[in-house]
């Protein structure tokens, strides 16, 4: 049986209080949003050259008021899926949030037509706070619609986001997946420990754990089928609206992502995959099996190394192998742990997974199900390298620029991860090296090969809505199926039940986000050779990255750090890497 919430020791526990101390402190605060809210109304057709400011900056203060509402509420909540008053604060708080969209919808058509296109770019070189949003306004005049149909969009939100709720609580409260049996106990099975399983060096626990599970998916697949073909259409629709080409375009142009950056990650990936069908290859023979399953891909092949550490000893690791970037680095960590930004442990329905979240006003919070593996290991050092990533941009950014695109949001975090496994495999040797280089091919497969594997499924299903063709559960299916074969390659046994594993994929509910993954251990894999070359200046640089926020757009950051994705040499660069990894493995 999973913790009970009431078992875990305070320490290990988020502090909200950086938030709200309270629920009642919490509720309070909207009726200082709905006072502002009445404030901002009278702006309506009023907006000029003298006041556009002012009633920027009371919009802005709306949103910050609310985001530390809807965050807390949702921390709240995720600690507990299934608690009814969680769900209802955190339903309410999405319901305001759509709320404030709608009063404030009226905004950019306003000034779309009040202002040309060079009065937007002259606001935006006198206010500096408002720099990237006067020039972002400007890029998107082709795509602002008139004031009535925004105030129609506001009033869609407020439920076209309900397939990822949907998703997220029958994933998370409802799914359920039996047990497995191993080491002579019965265990359920959940999302928390499945990934444990499927590095059992028990072959039975590996195949039970992965039939189980995707047993709970074939059940509901035509629902969640349907779920996700839903979400697929509104953003075959919400693109067709806006006036863009396809979803595609749509998605990446809201951070100044060229579609030439999406068809680069998938033009290298494709031209090195023969290194990945090595990979199985040399997977399959050193396992000593005759056949290699899907389930088989996570176990280490190494069975005389592990890297298993209790909590406060990963932790522990983590600050040592980071000790790179700096002292002022290295506080910060320690504070995170000391000051309880953290929740640790896997309690009973809690949400799954991991993730960094928080407020501009707010510490940077995480969120982990820490089981002791070597995974959640390198989650502590991932997820605070989102953490990070959110406090070095917040004390230097003021609130309109202080948010990063999600473009950037998975570089900070993988930095982070490949610094951790090069300090581990500093004077590494034998069995841990082998231990340790498995896992950074392993790293390499299921961030960069596997991630973008999922980018061209996403890639087919939006393709598929725009041709006006349906997306059921078999062509969903069948063309993941077809992908897997593909990307993994001859010597992998492609279980049937495989063909089901987008089903289980909650990013596929946020289009086109999954590709940032692979593209950000592309620029992580750039990033973290400079720093460990030792290349003059350059640690300085990349903490002017993570203190960028959104003051410029993703690429012209990038290119700040000498990083050009809209050439192919950064994509290649960390693929060389994979390769000879992978060479060096074969060595030993």
């Amino acid at each position: 049986m999973p913790l009970l919430r009431s078992q875990v020791p305070e320490e290990r526990k988020w502090n909200l209080d950086s938030l709200f101390a309270s629920a009642s402190e919490c509720e309070k605060e909207y009726a200082v949003i709905e006072r502002k809210l009445a404030e901002i109304a009278e702006y309506k057709g009023k907006i000029n050259a003298d006041n556009v400011i002012e009633c920027l900056r009371l919009r802005s203060d709306i949103y910050r008021r609310m985001e530390n509402v809807y965050v807390y509420s949702s921390l709240v909540k995720d600690t507990d899926t299934a608690e009814p008053s969680a769900q209802a604060a955190a339903e309410k708080a999405s319901i305001t949030m759509s709320a404030c969209m709608n009063a404030t919808s009226y905004i950019e058509p306003e000034l779309r037509a009040k202002f040309t296109p060079a009065r937007m770019l002259k606001l935006a070189g006198e206010n500096p706070d408002f720099e990237m949003y006067f020039k972002d306004l400007k890029k998107s005049l082709g795509h602002i619609l008139p004031a009535g149909q925004e105030k129609l969009l506001a009033e869609v939100s407020n439920f076209s986001g309900d397939f990822k709720n949907v998703f997220m609580l029958l994933d998370n409260a409802d799914l359920k997946f039996g047990s497995v049996k191993a080491g002579g106990k019965s265990v359920e099975l959940n999302h928390g420990n499945y990934s444990n399983f499927l590095q059992d060096r028990d072959p039975d626990v590996r195949r039970r754990a992965f039939v189980n599970y995707y047993a709970s998916y074939k059940a509901h697949v035509n629902t969640i089928a349907a779920l996700y073909a839903a979400n697929v259409k509104k953003d075959v629709a919400m693109a067709k609206i806006r006036k863009y080409g396809s979803a595609i375009e749509r998605a990446l142009d809201s951070e100044n992502i060229s579609v030439r950056v999406y068809k680069n990650l998938i033009a290298a990936v494709r031209k090195k995959l023969p290194f990945l069908h090595s990979y199985i290859r040399f997977r399959r023979r050193t396992l000593g099996v005759d056949e290699l399953h899907m389930y088989d891909l996570y176990v280490p092949l190494s069975a005389e190394y592990k890297l298993e550490l209790n909590y406060d000893d990963a932790y522990a690791l983590v600050i040592d192998a980071l000790g790179v970037l700096g002292e002022d680095y290295a506080d910060l960590l320690r504070r995170a742990k000391r000051e309880r930004w953290i929740d640790v442990e896997a309690t009973a329905n809690k949400r799954s997974g991991a993730y960094s979240w928080g407020t501009y006003d707010s510490v940077p919070y995480v969120l982990l199900n820490y089981t002791a593996t070597s995974h959640d290991v390198f989650t502590i050092a991932h997820e605070l390298g989102h953490s990070m990533h959110s406090y070095y941009s917040r004390e230097t950014q003021c609130y309109e620029k202080a948010d990063y695109t999600i473009f950037l949001a998975e570089i900070a975090s993988t930095v982070n991860e490949v610094l951790l496994l090069k300090y581990l495999m500093r004077g590494a040797e034998g069995d841990r090296k082998k231990y340790l280089l498995n896992y950074y091919l392993d790293m390499f497969r299921t961030t960069l090969f596997r991630q973008t594997m999922f980018a061209e499924f996403e890639e087919f299903a939006h393709g598929e809505a725009e041709k006006g063709m349906p997306l059921t559960a078999k062509t969903l299916s069948d063309e993941y199926y077809r992908l897997n074969r593909l990307y993994y390659g001859r010597d992998v046994v492609h279980d049937k039940q495989i063909a089901l594993e987008w089903a289980r994929i909650p990013h596929f509910y946020t289009a086109f986000y999954v590709y940032k993954y692979a593209t950000g251990l592309m620029v992580a894999v750039n990033i973290a050779s400079r720093i460990l070359a030792g290349e003059e200046g350059f640690v300085e640089k990349y903490k002017e990255f993570l203190s960028s926020g959104g003051s410029d757009y993703p690429l012209d950051i990038l290119g700040k750090l000498g990083i050009d994705l809209e050439k192919k040499a950064p994509f290649y660069y960390a693929l060389d890497e994979f390769t000879a990894a992978l060479e060096e493995l074969r060595s030993l």
